[in-house]
């Protein structure tokens, strides 16, 4: 019989497994390495594994998002048989099944885990602009009383790191134009409010630029990705202002 082989591992090395994951877009690995550094320590962690905790889950949602609505497209295609229509929503069904388990673990996370041990400001704001982001998703593809459940959740979440990234951020900062662009996509997505969208996406570009003009020597931290950011601000708010009548 082989000698057992001790497989503990430090931190570093969890890290490191968590990237090999990520680089083979072994998403679920990518999670349960991340996870286990929250389960033998405290639950801070640093910017490097939390964004990598935040990308794996992003694509596993991603995928299941983007199967729902191609088979919700083809389930709304002219000449589609009613046969046919009652298979898809079946599929449908299973995609959401799996959206829904992702989406409330990584809720869980958030509530139990990482933001009662986050740091006041940026941390605070990261994690729970995450938390609305997927409640958001909960609420995207759920029903009435669900529905309206998760949409509250999602609000209050983004409501939380509003006031937070307002008192504690620069309106320059990525983590701060990044909530306010997800906050406004709720508004118009969730809320059906192109209005409140517009108006908030609006508030955080003209400050950014305010901002971003007075200061004498430009933040280079992250400076590209505020940029794209705004960009996509701007791209949105044209995109909505038209839906206003």
């Amino acid at each position: 019989m082989s000698p057992k082989v001790d497989v503990s591992l430090s931190r570093l090395d969890t890290v490191y497994l968590a990237r090999v994951a990520e680089q083979a877009e072994r998403w679920h690995d990518v999670i349960a390495q991340i996870k286990s550094l929250m389960t033998t320590g405290d639950a801070q962690l640093t910017t490097e594994e939390r964004n990598l905790l935040s990308i794996a889950y992003k694509n596993l949602t991603g995928n299941s998002r983007n199967s729902w609505r191609a088979i919700d497209n083809l389930e709304k295609r002219p000449g589609t048989s009613q046969q046919h229509r009652a298979l898809m929503r079946v599929q449908k069904e299973r995609i959401k099944r799996d959206l829904d388990e992702t989406c409330k673990d990584v809720v869980a996370v958030m509530e139990q885990r990482l933001i009662p041990a986050a740091n006041d400001g940026e941390e605070v704001v990261f994690y729970c602009k995450m938390k609305g982001d997927y409640c958001r998703y909960l609420a995207e593809f759920s029903r009435d009383k669900e529905r309206e459940h998760y949409s509250k959740t999602a609000l209050e979440a983004y409501k939380t790191a509003y006031k937070h990234a307002s008192v504690t951020l620069p309106p320059t900062h990525p983590t701060k134009l990044g909530l306010a662009l997800n906050f406004a996509v709720y508004y118009h997505d969730i809320c059906d409010s192109p209005e409140r969208a517009c108006y908030l996406a609006k508030h955080a570009f003209d400050e950014a630029v305010a901002a971003a003009t007075k200061a004498t020597v430009p933040d280079q931290v992250a400076i590209e990705d505020s940029l794209m950011i705004l960009q996509l601000l701007r791209d949105d708010m044209i995109l909505w202002s038209g839906e206003i009548s």
